[in-house]
C-alpha cells in the first residue's frame, strides 16, 4: 500500500489525517513509514530546520527513521513551497524524494506521504505535486476540510487529479469547522458527485485511531 495524502486547502488537516491512518493501520497490526517531501514554514534547531508536521508524522509511525528521509527539502518561509524553494536556490527533485521513500518504505507494509498545501499547488516551474505521485506510483486519498466552499473545492481537486493523470481511490471529511452549516448535506452531496468513495469522516481533535479507516484504505487500495 502506498498512498499520497492530499487536500483540498491548506490547513484543512492533512498532518491530522495523515496521522490517523498511520495510528489505524499500526492497530491493525501493520507496519507503517510515512514523510511529508517538501515543507516550508519550518524551524530552525541545532540540527537544522525542522517541520512540526513531518515530525508528527515520523512519531506517528514508531519507527526509526532519519528526519532526511522524512522530510527531504525543508524550508524556513511558511510560504508556497516552489517559492520558498527559489529563494533558497533549491530545485526539488524526484530522484531524492524517491530515494528518501525507498529507504523508509524498507521492510513496511505501507507508506503514506503527505502532499503540501492543496493538490494544485507547485513544486517547482515545471514540477507538479502529480509528477511525485506518478514518479512513485502512489493512490491517492483526497482531505476534504469541511467549512463553507468545500463541494465547489473537493469536486475542482477530483478533476484535477483525474486530469494529472493519478488515482484518486478515496476521499476523507475532516470537521475543520465545527460550526459550518448542513455538513452532513455538504457530504451527502459530495458522496453523490465524487466518483471515488468516503473512507470516513473524522472530527478535529478526535483521537486519532478509527479502526474503520483502516479498513476502508486497505479495501480500495488492495
Amino acid at each position: 500500500m502506498k498512498v499520497y495524502v492530499t487536500g483540498t486547502d491548506t490547513g484543512i488537516g492533512k498532518t491530522f489525517v495523515t496521522c490517523a491512518l498511520v495510528a489505524a493501520l499500526r492497530a491493525r497490526g501493520l507496519c507503517v513509514a510515512a514523510m511529508k517531501p517538501v515543507a516550508s514554514g519550518c524551524r530552525m534547531t541545532a540540527d537544522g530546520l525542522r517541520n512540526d508536521d513531518a515530525e508528527a508524522l515520523l512519531a506517528a509511525t514508531g519507527r526509526p527513521g532519519a528526519y532526511a528521509d522524512v522530510n527531504p527539502y525543508a524550508f524556513a518561509d511558511p510560504i508556497a513551497p516552489h517559492l520558498a524553494a527559489a529563494d533558497a536556490g533549491v530545485r526539488i527533485d524526484l530522484a531524492t524524494v524517491a530515494a528518501a521513500h525507498a529507504r523508509l518504505a524498507a521492510g513496511a507494509d505501507a507508506s503514506l506521504v503527505e502532499g503540501v498545501g492543496g493538490w494544485a499547488a507547485p513544486l517547482g516551474d515545471a514540477l507538479e505535486q502529480a509528477d511525485l505521485v506518478r514518479a512513485l506510483d502512489l493512490d491517492v486519498v483526497l482531505v476534504v476540510g469541511l467549512r463553507l466552499g468545500c463541494i465547489n473545492h473537493a469536486r475542482l481537486s477530483a478533476a484535477a487529479i483525474a486530469a494529472g493523470r493519478c488515482r484518486l481511490v478515496g476521499w476523507i471529511a475532516n470537521r475543520v469547522d465545527p460550526a459550518m452549516a448542513r455538513a452532513d448535506d455538504n457530504i451527502a452531496t459530495l458522496r453523490t458527485r465524487l466518483e471515488a468513495p468516503l473512507l470516513g469522516v473524522v472530527g478535529h481533535g478526535d483521537p486519532p485511531v478509527d479502526a474503520a479507516l483502516a479498513r476502508a484504505l486497505m479495501d480500495v487500495t488492495g
